[in-house]
Order: C-alpha cells, then structure tokens, then sequence
C-alpha cells in the first residue's frame, strides 16, 4: 500500500469539516446573524433565523470546499496549508467536488424553500464570486485580487438582512462597504506573515509583487479608509453614540497595529495585525447588536 493510498484511506469527518473552512463561515454567519436583527426592531422570526443561517452557511461551505479543490497544488507549497485534506490526499478530487456540490444545492434548496428566493440567488452570486471568479482567476491574476474578489466575502450581513425582509436596503449596504473595506488590510496582514509561503505557490499576493514596505503602506491606507466607512452608520443615523464610540476605539486599534507594520521593526506584526483584524470585525457587530437594542437613536 502506498503513502497516498494510505492517505486517502484514513479519510474522517473531520477531513470534510475542514474542507467547510469552519472558522471563517462562522466569523461569516455571525455577521450574517447581526444583519438579520438589525433589519428589524424586535426578534427576527425563529424560522428564518434557523433556516436563513442554516442556507448561508451550507453555501459558504460549499465554496470553501471549491477553494481546498482548486488550490490543492498551491497548498502544497504552503507550510500554512500543506496539511489540507485534498492536498495532502486525504480527500480525492472526485469526492471533494462531490462534497461541494451537495452543501451548495442543499444550501439553495433551503433558501429557495424556507427563506426567499431574493438571498438564495444573491447567495449564489456570492458563491460564484468566491469559489469561481477569486479562487480560479483574480487569485492568480492580479495583486489587487483580494481587493476585487473581497466584494463576495462582505456579502453575509446583506444575506442576512434579505432573509428578514425580503429587499435591499441601504443600510445593509453599509455592513457589506465595512467588510469590503476591512478585507484587504486583514488579509495583507496575513499575506505579509506568510509571504515566503506565497513566493513559493507563485500567488501574486502584494508583499510578493510589489513588497513589504509597499504593502504596509497600503494597509494603513485602507485602515484609514475602514475608520471613515465605519463611521457611516452613525452618520447615516442606522446607529447611535455606543456604536460610535465602539467604532473610534476599534477604529485606532487598528490604525495603531497598521503603524507597527509600517515602522517594520516587530517580525510578528503581520500575524498580530491578522489576529487583531479579527476581533475588529466581530467586536464590532456585537457593538452594532448592542446599540441597535439598547440605546435609543
């Protein structure tokens, strides 16, 4: 018996959860979850909040399954994702796409039968956008890709919110711009960290195009700009004074871990910066959660 078919052989469960990317459907549905209650004054009906949720992340996991598929030769190469089932051979090709397909079309099926059919096609494009149109060309085509291909991973508080409502209100815009704005400064954070890993892959990511220092400048450029996006609920009066003061405070803390990158002089910032981006993103729409129940606009 060979090492590959060993490998294969030991395929568990956990190998198919890990093809969902788990964390990051979660940090997904959480925003998703916090689009739903805030489209509303009072309590988002169970059903929707069940099967919504349930819709999303189904779809989400099937596009993270597309994206272990596709870059299985690239993961490879990468010491951070070398040990991801389909590359290292613990899920066929085969069985992976099969696996894809059946979260994607149950997700769907969900959405379409329980929730609307408005979130179950701008779910889709999501899932296109994601798995199709970043993971099999901007990813390898251009630096700018996670800039281009960000717009598809902003897209769950819009999901959420449709779900409740059944329309496209300005206001869950807003909560896509700050996701599509918090994008590229999280994952260039990352990208600086593990930019020998994507040398290696032969990414185009930014620190390996154009370098370091030239990517630390644009990630502070972009944290400027999330600070002036994340300010439009409160201006746009869809939140009030704690949503802002959580806002400013988060704000400068990101701001501040953007100027440690760009001094240079600490070798973990680019992974402290990607740790802090996350919290960033979840504190805040636990504050929007807050002040959308709790203080009065």
């Amino acid at each position: 018996m060979t090492i590959q078919t060993a490998e294969l052989n030991s395929t568990s469960w956990r190998d198919y959860y890990e093809l969902t990317k788990p964390r990051v459907v979660m940090l997904m549905i959480l925003t998703s979850l916090i689009g739903m209650l805030l489209a509303v004054p009072g309590m988002v009906p169970f059903n929707i909040l069940i099967w919504g949720n349930l819709g999303i992340a189904l779809c989400a996991g099937s596009a993270a399954a597309v994206n272990h598929l596709v870059d299985r030769y690239i993961d490879t190469k990468m010491s951070r994702t070398s040990n991801r089932p389909v590359a290292k051979g613990r899920v066929e090709p085969r069985k992976a796409i099969i696996f894809s397909l059946s979260l994607g079309i149950l997700g769907m099926a969900v959405l379409m039968i329980f929730v609307n059919i408005l979130t179950a096609w701008l779910t889709l494009i999501s899932l296109v956008g994601y798995a199709v149109i970043y993971t099999m060309f901007l990813k390898h085509a251009t630096p700018q890709n996670i800039v281009i291909g960000g717009l598809a991973g902003a897209a769950p508080p819009l999901l959420g919110w449709t779900a409740v409502t059944n329309e496209i209100h300005p206001h869950a815009l807003l909560l896509v711009l700050i996701i599509f704005a918090w994008t590229p400064p999280h994952f260039w954070a990352l990208a600086v960290h593990r930019k020998e890993d994507y040398a290696r892959a032969k990414v185009p990511m930014l620190p390996v195009t154009h370098g370091v220092a030239y990517t630390n400048l644009h990630i502070l450029l972009y944290t400027f700009i999330l600070f002036a996006v994340s300010l439009l609920p409160f201006a746009t009066a869809m939140l009030g004074w704690l949503y802002l003061l959580g806002a400013v405070v988060l704000g400068l803390g990101f701001i501040y871990w953007s100027l440690v990158m760009l001094r240079g002089r600490d070798p973990n910032a680019g992974m402290e910066t990607f740790k802090y981006s996350i919290i960033y993103l979840m504190a805040l729409f636990c504050i929007m959660l807050l002040d959308h129940y709790f203080v009065a606009v």
